[in-house]
């Protein structure tokens, strides 16, 4: 099991620690009115813990509370994990980022685009541009979600058994070639939208490396970083998964099993995109080795300049991300914000009128889950609970507020 400790004084690391532990006070209010069940914050700067903490309930049914090894289900910051495995194998010369994925996905090779009409009679047109590698880690490929429910596209996404869960059955190579019979939302590589992107990326490290998914990430990159919790599901019964919640009419949390009782079953389709439970001290861990340029502990998983070259804008024309979304990513504006390999990409924090650094990189899960890596202050930080929609409550905003405030360096 695996717990995270304060390693630095919050003064030895360049932050006020009163103003520090204005976070527990903040989202402890969050649990307290019952919006939240439970949460877990972690602070680091040059990889060094400086502020660890804990608070509520991770099952409040059962009474258990947030622990510093609770586990989490972190969906969308698999999404990261599966861009650095696939960029493992960049460097070993497996593929260009310019390559069509049709090389290895044939299901792919004759890709139709959205165009009008509704989900029992869309109209379709040829893709002019093949469905790249780069385009998915981007979210630049035309893929989308089902659950978004905010297009035709996302409606036949459904329609074939793609919602928030997938199809019954359907393992990652099956799931690709269901996406591939249906049309893009845009063409590739004109606009940004959120969906399916890093699942297909998955298969490919599956089919670069011959191994699974769930095999190559262990070995290559979970057992090298000692990220010894961090699995695609528990074993049934396990009490330290956090149960799942999501706002009940009177906005207080409310226990949702219909989607959270899935983690303790092993699944037929390991998501690239969402699929891994974690605890805080394996992915600051993870962190750490993205902060580090790539190696942890004399390890060099990836090179430096592999993570500079992820992290920088790859969007066309190097344009906020805000300008090229489409599809119902709702959750923020992302003004001043660019995306790269696997990443958004702080570029310019003003418009968001939220502090960070220029070339501060981040994600979230749909759990309300959050990270980010902010390079010029050397700093990490990691918001773990288990609320969903992610889009409920401004935590992330917020905790982006409370942790620049407390920097005094």
């Amino acid at each position: 099991m695996s717990s995270i400790d304060v390693e630095v004084a919050p003064e030895q690391a360049g932050f006020d620690a009163n103003r520090l532990a204005r976070l527990d006070a903040h989202f402890a209010r969050y649990v307290d009115d019952g919006r939240l069940a439970g949460w877990q914050i972690v602070v680091a700067r040059d990889g060094r813990v400086a502020h660890s903490s804990v608070y509520g309930q991770r099952d409040a049914e059962a009474g258990l509370p947030v622990e510093p090894d609770t586990q989490w289900r972190i969906y969308s910051m698999t999404k990261p994990v599966t861009s650095v495995a696939a960029m493992m194998l960049w460097e070993e010369g497996h593929f260009e980022l310019t390559d069509p994925i049709s090389r290895w996905l044939p299901e792919f090779a004759d890709a139709r685009v959205y165009q009008k009409g509704s989900a029992g009679a869309p109209h379709t047109v040829p893709a002019v541009e093949p469905i790249r590698v780069w385009h998915l880690l981007t979210h630049t490929s035309g893929l989308t979600y089902g659950f978004l429910q905010t297009s035709v596209v996302d409606a036949l996404y459904r329609q074939a058994g793609y919602d928030i869960q997938s199809k019954a059955g359907a393992d990652l190579a099956q799931a690709c070639k269901d996406w591939a019979g249906l049309p893009l939302l845009f063409q590739p590589g004109t606009a940004w939208g959120y969906g399916v992107s890093t699942d297909v990326l998955g298969r490919l490290v599956e089919l670069w490396s011959g191994r699974t998914l769930q095999e190559f990430v262990r070995e290559r990159i979970l057992e090298p970083l000692g990220m010894t919790d961090t699995c695609w599901s528990v074993e049934p019964g396990s009490d330290r998964l956090a149960a799942l919640y999501v706002p009940g009419p009177d906005g207080r949390a409310t226990r949702f099993d219909a989607v959270g009782k899935a983690a303790f079953e092993p699944p037929a389709m390991a998501s690239g995109g969402g699929g891994l439970i974690s605890t805080a001290a394996d992915y600051h861990r993870f962190l750490h080795l993205l902060l580090q340029g790539g190696t942890f502990q004399r390890q060099r998983l990836l090179g430096r300049r592999t993570i500079g070259f992820m992290t920088r804008n790859h969007l066309p024309g190097g344009v906020d991300l805000d300008a090229l979304q489409t599809g119902g990513f709702a959750e923020t504006t992302f003004e001043g914000v660019g995306f790269g390999l696997g990443f958004a990409v702080v570029r310019d924090p003003v418009p968001a009128r939220v502090w960070s650094s220029p070339g501060t990189y981040y994600w979230g899960g749909a759990a309300s889950t959050a990270f980010w890596v902010d390079p010029v202050e050397r700093l990490t930080v990691a918001l773990y609970t288990q609320l969903l929609p992610s889009s409920t409550h401004p935590l992330r905003p917020q905790l982006r507020q409370l942790v620049y405030s407390a920097l005094t360096d």
